[in-house]
């Protein structure tokens, strides 16, 4: 996995050089994640509209050298702490759409969110008896849907 999230943090050096965005990429290594963090004078073009450009580079980084890493492993761009951020944000959100669901009866869909996105609110509300999740949409518009369980 080493060398795969190297070849995956030089691809986006030479990219930021290419592109003139004054960016620095440092890698922190786990048993499951290769963590590429992003940071420098750019680095809040990475964050805005939702992390569209940080996402974008995520995608080019996985397409490239994802599939070179062992099963369970997993490359993983962020910049300045934003994935974490954003993660809490979504695990609250998920807490909150499984309170509406269980008070109300009804179900609750999110708004279209990218496949990281939708994987942190499943997994969430995995423990959850009550409660199921799914991803429904297509491409793109896929979107979370948070539903109570039908009773047995």
């Amino acid at each position: 996995m080493q060398e795969t999230c190297s070849n995956a943090a030089g691809f986006l050096k030479s990219l930021f050089e290419g592109t003139g965005l004054n960016l620095q990429v440092s890698v922190k290594e786990t048993p499951t994640e290769c963590l590429i963090d992003l940071s420098g004078p750019d680095a809040e073009l990475l964050q805005a509209e939702g992390g569209e450009l940080l996402q974008a580079f995520q995608h080019l980084v996985t397409q490239a050298f994802g599939r070179m890493l062992p099963d369970g492993q997993r490359l993983v761009c962020d910049v300045e702490g934003f994935r974490a951020t954003r993660e809490a944000e979504l695990r609250a959100m998920a807490n909150l759409a499984a309170e509406r669901v269980r008070t109300g009866g009804a179900p609750f869909v999110f708004g279209e969110m990218n496949p990281n996105e939708r994987r942190i609110i499943h997994l969430t509300l995995a423990d959850a008896a009550d409660l199921f999740t799914e991803s429904v949409g297509e491409g793109s518009a896929r979107k979370v849907r948070v539903s109570l369980k039908p009773s047995k």
